[in-house]
């Protein structure tokens, strides 16, 4: 019997150890039914109103659960299908259709900015010209990081926030050093419009959404306030946790923060990204997005993944981690009382997804730990088949 089908309620979350045996099917039954356990423990012992997570295994659901409420203290129970704002993890989906466009050659990563937003300026003219497209993509604009995040975290409107990097100067060549945006990354959205003429929603809603049947997936706050069917946001205070109302101040910068879904749909979403839609996500359009970019030496201090992490890159609207040797595609997110993770495998052919209706580490420390795990039984294969060729 595998030892992922004991408890491990009794078990520190860092020592989740899969068995020394082979990925069988039944294996990954365990590992899920083990998972199942670890995420509604954890998120009942930190109060968390409510979450749900799915692992795949390349095209396979092996799990998937749901637990708490839509809102705490009330009645309706959050499902499979209940959707949840995806923050951060939205710009996955603004790098993949940027891929899609340069691949069919709409523009190209090399071009200025200002050749498609010419009112886009910096303090020094020169610099100005400098930010190409793909450094909006690549997070390496070389701008300040989270550049007038605090004016959009004041709900200040993007026409007023636009004219004010005309104050600013990159800290570094645009090109050469890691910078996270969220205004400045969104700045693809008027460079897609122009060139396809279409808007930024309806196209992912045409190119990602509708071919992957995820049918629960939307852009923006309208759509998501006429979803009956999700998540209230919650944010921890002294006193615990306090449901709040969805603000709409990072819906205004849709690549960036835009997108909500359910965590059936993120389970279609790591699927393609695990090679199993080449319609929609071709096999050179996932290389190109997978190729780390910029490195990002400052996750290498996260506080739950940096005994793991070897060395960390961006690349086009996905983080590229060398977790434990293994290539890890990862990007997490977190916005006024909603927290996703979303990460996968391409070797390996594994992908989770996590999502939280309150603010809460606890999914940080869930993902670094399941992946640790997923990896160390992956070496301790690796390792039982040498010594048994050897022996042989």
């Amino acid at each position: 019997m595998s030892n992922w089908s004991l408890s491990l309620l009794t078990l520190p979350l860092a020592s989740l150890i899969f068995s020394a045996t082979s990925f069988a099917q039944s294996d990954y039954q365990a590992i899920g039914d083990s998972f199942k356990s670890q995420f509604h423990a954890q998120l009942k012992k930190n109060k968390v109103p409510g979450g749900a997570f799915v692992i795949v295994d390349n095209n396979k659901v092996i799990k998937m659960s749901a637990y708490g409420k839509r809102q705490q203290g009330a009645s309706l129970n959050i499902n499979t299908d209940t959707v949840f704002r995806l923050a951060s993890v939205s710009k996955t989906f603004a790098g993949t259709l940027a891929t899609m466009l340069v691949h069919e050659h709409k523009f190209e990563w090399n071009e200025p900015l200002r050749k498609y937003m010419p009112e886009f300026h910096l303090a020094d003219a020169k610099m100005s010209e400098q930010v190409k497209l793909g450094h909006l993509i690549g997070q390496s604009t070389g701008l300040m990081p989270n550049s007038y995040d605090n004016i959009l975290n004041a709900n200040g409107k993007l026409e007023k926030i636009i004219p004010q990097f005309k104050k600013l100067t990159p800290m570094c060549v645009p090109g050469t050093c890691y910078s996270y945006q969220n205004i400045a990354f969104s700045f693809i959205q008027p460079v897609i419009e122009q060139q396809t003429g279409d808007s930024y929603a309806n196209l992912v809603e045409k190119r990602i959404f509708e071919p992957l049947h995820m049918d629960t997936a939307s852009i923006g706050m309208n759509s998501f306030m006429a979803t009956a069917n999700r998540a209230s946001p919650h944010i921890k205070t002294r006193s615990g946790f306090k449901r709040v109302k969805v603000k709409p101040n990072y819906y205004q910068v849709e690549p960036a923060a835009g997108v909500n879904a359910s965590i059936t749909d993120l389970s279609k979403w790591l699927m393609a990204n695990l090679g199993n839609n080449p319609e929609v996500l071709s096999p050179s359009l996932l290389a190109d997005i997978q190729t780390p970019g910029v490195r990002t030496s400052k996750e290498l201090r996260r506080r739950e993944w940096k005994a793991y992490l070897n060395d960390a890159h961006y690349g086009k609207g996905w983080r590229v981690y060398d977790f434990e040797g293994e290539k890890l595609i990862y990007h997490a997110g977190w916005v006024a009382g909603y927290v996703a993770e979303v990460a996968y495998s391409p070797r390996l052919k594994v992908g989770m997804a996590m999502l939280l209706n309150g603010e809460s580490r606890v999914m940080a420390k869930l993902g670094a730990s399941f992946w640790h795990s997923v990896i160390q039984q992956q070496a301790q294969i690796a390792m039982k088949k040498k010594t048994s060729i050897h022996a042989d």
